[in-house]
C-alpha cells in the first residue's frame, strides 16, 4: 500500500528546527597529506606526512531535500586536501614545489599547518560552501592516534 504524505507532513521540516549531521563520526574521512612546521625546533620541521582522519559536525535547519547538508559537499571539501602537501606561506618549499611543476599538489596556509589550524581552515572552507541554513560547523582532525584537534 502506498502511503500518502499530507500537507502537515510537508510542513514538518519547517517545524523540526535545527538538527545535527555527523560525517565521519564512526568511520572518519581519511586523507593522506604531507606537511612540515617551518618554525618548529623538533622533528616536525622536516617534511613528512600523515594519514589524517577527519570528522565533521554540521548543525542547521533541514533543506527542502530533507537533510542538513549533502554529505557529498562535506567530503568534497575535505578530499581537496588528499594527497597534497600543506605548507605555511613564506616556506621556501612553496617556491620549490612551483619550480618543480608540482604547484597543483600544494596547499598554502596563512599559518603553520598543524592539526589545529587544519581544523579551523576546513571549518571556514565548509562554511563558505554550505547553505545559509547551516548555523555551525565543527571539524576534528586526527594527525595520529595520539593527537586530535577538535573545537
Amino acid at each position: 500500500m502506498v502511503q500518502r504524505i499530507s500537507v502537515e507532513s510537508l510542513d514538518m521540516m519547517q517545524r523540526i528546527g535545527e538538527r545535527t549531521l555527523h560525517v565521519g563520526r564512526d568511520r572518519p574521512i581519511r586523507i593522506s597529506a604531507g606537511h612540515r612546521l617551518l618554525h618548529h625546533d623538533g622533528k616536525c620541521r622536516r617534511p613528512h606526512g600523515h594519514n589524517y582522519e577527519v570528522t565533521v559536525t554540521v548543525r542547521g535547519e533541514l533543506t527542502d531535500e530533507g537533510w542538513v547538508v549533502d554529505k557529498g559537499t562535506v567530503t568534497d571539501v575535505v578530499d581537496e586536501w588528499d594527497h597534497r602537501f600543506l605548507l605555511e606561506r613564506g616556506d621556501p618549499l612553496v617556491d620549490a614545489f612551483e619550480a618543480a611543476g608540482d604547484g597543483d599538489g600544494l596547499i598554502v596556509l596563512d599559518a603553520p599547518p598543524t592539526a589545529e589550524v587544519m581544523a579551523v581552515v576546513l571549518e571556514e572552507r565548509l562554511a563558505e560552501r554550505l547553505p545559509d541554513s547551516v548555523s555551525s560547523v565543527a571539524v576534528s582532525v586526527s594527525e595520529t592516534s595520539e593527537l586530535c584537534a577538535a573545537p
